[in-house]
This record gives C-alpha cells, structure tokens and sequence, in this order.
C-alpha cells in the first residue's frame, strides 16, 4: 500500500516515515503543503493519507475536504495529525470525513492503531 505522508515541516515527516517504516510500510511519498498532496494524489493512488492539520497555504482540513469533493479521491482513507486535541477540532475533521485522528507526540504502536482501524488487518 502507497501512503502520502503530508506535513509542511520536514523533520515532522522524516519521523511519520521511519514510524511507517518500522511498522512494515515501504511505499512512502512525501508533500510539503496540502497543494503539493492534492497534485501527487490527482496523479498517483494511494491508500492512505496522513496528513498534519496545521500547514500554510492549506491546511489538513482544507485538503481533507478537497479529497472528499473529488469523485476519485473521496475514498481514500485519512489520517490527521495535531498537536491540539480540542473538541471542536476533532469534530470538525469528523465533519469533514476524516477516517481517524492521532495526537502528536505518538509512537509506531499508536500509528499502526490508527491504520489497522482505518483500512482493516
């Protein structure tokens, strides 16, 4: 399974790809803003996106709602990462279709959660 790791600060997605990594997932891509995901994902399929919430000039809430207005996107499972838990966060991101949500800091177990619950196995 292909995963677009997106996040607009690098050591932030050098750390998601060695969690990914750790847990058995190779076929990692990476986007620095919610723009350059949008691009990779109209061009590539993936099978799951994990994207940060908090990016400029797109937000992860921003591109969330963009996969979902996508015919061919909508049913790409999603992930936000925040460093805020605030209620009206999350159910904003729920509004808005996101499959599960993870609370920086976390650690590989935590992540390999959050995907089993996402996409099964």
């Amino acid at each position: 399974m292909k995963i677009l790791v997106v996040d607009d600060y690098a050591t932030m997605r050098r750390i998601v790809r060695n969690l990914l990594t750790q847990i058995g997932y190779s076929d990692i891509e990476e986007a620095g803003d919610g723009v350059t995901a949008l691009a990779k994902l109209r061009e590539s399929k993936f099978g799951l996106v994990i994207s940060d919430w908090n990016m400029e000039p797109m937000t992860g809430l921003q591109l969330l709602k963009e996969i979902r207005a996508d015919n061919k996107l909508n049913g790409t499972p999603f992930i936000m990462v925040t460093a805020e838990s605030k209620t009206e966060n999350v159910v904003a991101a729920k509004e808005a279709g996101v499959n599960n949500y993870i609370v920086k800091p976390f650690n590989a177990d935590t992540l390999k959660q959050k995907i089993q619950s996402v996409i099964g196995g």
